[in-house]
């Protein structure tokens, strides 16, 4: 009987840590912010870092967006759906992930 109940938790455990997994896999949202490079992050997310913003891009750096709520860092999944709003204010809507977005739409602020 013990077996039983032991492998009826383990089974619940299971299920309770997949349903978890799957709640965060991808939420529709609208995140407003700044569209700039990883290796500034949060302190480029300003009118006045445009010019570094896409220089650091060509060189490499992967694009994010910072939001204005939480300065919080999204990494775009999709960088090609941002090509020419580098540096600017937007509203981004789309698939966030744990800490990262899938850019669907946008519109500039």
């Amino acid at each position: 009987m013990r077996k039983v109940i032991v492998l009826s938790l383990a089974i619940a455990f299971v299920f309770a840590l997949t349903a978890m997994a799957f709640d965060d896999m991808g939420k529709s949202a609208t995140v407003n912010g700044w569209v700039v490079d990883d290796k500034c992050g949060a302190k480029g997310a300003n009118a006045g870092a445009e010019a570094c913003t896409k220089k650091c891009l060509a060189a490499g750096a992967k694009m994010v967006i910072v939001t204005d709520k939480d300065q919080k860092v999204l990494k775009v999944d999709n960088p090609d759906a941002l090509k020419g709003h580098e540096g600017h204010h937007i509203a981004a809507t789309g698939m966030v992930m744990g800490d990262s977005i899938h850019v669907e739409s946008m519109k500039m602020l």
